[in-house]
């Protein structure tokens, strides 16, 4: 199933997570690399949230995500949260009609 880790983030977030921007993107690409983050991103103009695509089975994996991310950690993320997503068109959606 697809689901989609909305995050709310902190002002002045394209600055402040400098620091921990390697170590977020390495481990999103870990998700990446094993087919479970499809997509993820900060929205823009205004980068007020951040949208990431996953593809799991079991949402605790998301879960799993946010609890090791260094932008939750380290206070950059006000909230979030997951939805589910009922995807329908596209190779890899999972409703075909």
């Amino acid at each position: 199933m697809h689901y989609l880790l909305i995050y709310d983030v902190v002002d002045d977030y394209a600055n402040r997570r400098q620091p921990y921007r390697q170590e977020h993107l390495e481990l999103a690409q870990s998700f990446a690399d094993r087919g479970e983050l499809e997509l993820g991103g900060a929205l823009d103009d205004p980068v007020d949230q951040a949208i990431l695509l996953f593809r799991v089975e079991d949402p605790k994996k998301i879960d799993e995500f946010v609890a090791q991310d260094p932008y939750v950690r380290h206070g950059l993320i006000q909230s979030w949260k997951v939805r589910k997503w009922l995807t329908v068109i596209g190779k890899t959606a999972q409703v075909k009609f």
